[in-house]
């Protein structure tokens, strides 16, 4: 699939780059973490973090009303700094870490669908990436 269009969601954690990794990267923290929402959860998590390692998450309404899988191929993965993948559909999303003492920023690029508008799918996103903060800065 090809798409023209690139969207940016970032934030910054109050945390080493190292915990930040770890809860991006570790099944049981992905679960805990992986919504846009407090009405939706990850039930299911796996994580093969290498280059050409697969990731798979199922991600659901609590209620049980809907629900899809989300995954890929990892292109890229450089400890504490870059995780860039392929998505199932063909589109490419890279994180980048940027580590200053116990402050990490986080950069998400990836390329936008056709099938939702992009603005709708940046606050998806940064919706995920807000209640990830919220997650390790709590933990």
């Amino acid at each position: 699939m090809e798409t023209s269009k690139k969207v940016k969601v970032e934030t910054t954690v109050q945390a080493p780059v190292e915990k930040v990794w770890e809860y991006w990267t570790e099944p049981t923290h992905i679960k805990k973490w992986n919504s846009a929402s407090d009405d939706w959860h990850t039930p299911i998590a796996e994580n093969d973090l290498r280059p050409g390692g697969k990731f798979h998450s199922r991600m659901e309404a609590k209620d049980g009303s809907f629900g899809f899988d989300f995954g890929g191929i990892y292109d890229e993965v450089k400890l504490h700094e870059v995780i860039a993948y392929t998505l199932g559909d063909g589109r490419k999303v890279q994180i980048t870490f940027k580590g200053q003492g116990n402050e990490t920023h986080v950069i998400e690029m990836f390329d936008a669908e056709t099938s939702n508008p992009i603005e709708m799918q940046q606050q998806g996103w940064q919706a995920i990436l807000d209640n990830f903060k919220k997650y390790v800065e709590q933990s």
